[in-house]
């Protein structure tokens, strides 16, 4: 049984990029798609597709290269179940001086640490991305 499926998620994007896989496939859920989109604004992944898969979906992430090696070099989950990591609005980690990124979760949704900072609003720290 899995019991977090967010460090499932970040394990599986980070072994196919290891394992040079154009794409990986992982369950759906919405805070899924929403962490996607975070990597994906943040020109981390190509892209993503929802796919019906019988009574579940799956959720296609389309992984992006840079000379053969994958622009994701580390993928980190900070807020596990066991032990949950939330900061204020001026304590959002600033990841490898701006060219990484923290995502967040807020009351007013997923954010990245550059829009939380715009916004004013602290939150759980899901995972550091660079």
């Amino acid at each position: 049984m899995m019991t977090d499926p967010i460090a499932d998620l970040l394990t599986r994007i980070r072994n196919a990029g290891q394992a040079a896989h154009k794409w990986v496939d992982v369950p759906v859920s919405k805070m899924k798609i929403e962490i996607v989109k975070l990597l994906q604004e943040s020109h981390f992944v190509h892209g993503h597709k929802v796919l019906a898969d019988g009574r579940f979906g799956v959720l296609r992430i389309y992984l992006k290269y840079h000379e053969n090696k994958p622009v994701i070099r580390h993928l980190e989950r900070i807020s596990r179940p066991g032990r949950r990591h939330y900061v204020s609005k001026d304590d959002i980690p600033r990841v490898r001086n701006g060219l990484g990124m923290a995502i967040l979760s807020t009351s007013t949704g997923m954010l990245s640490d550059r829009t939380a900072r715009q916004q004013g609003v602290g939150g759980e720290v899901l995972a550091l991305v660079w």
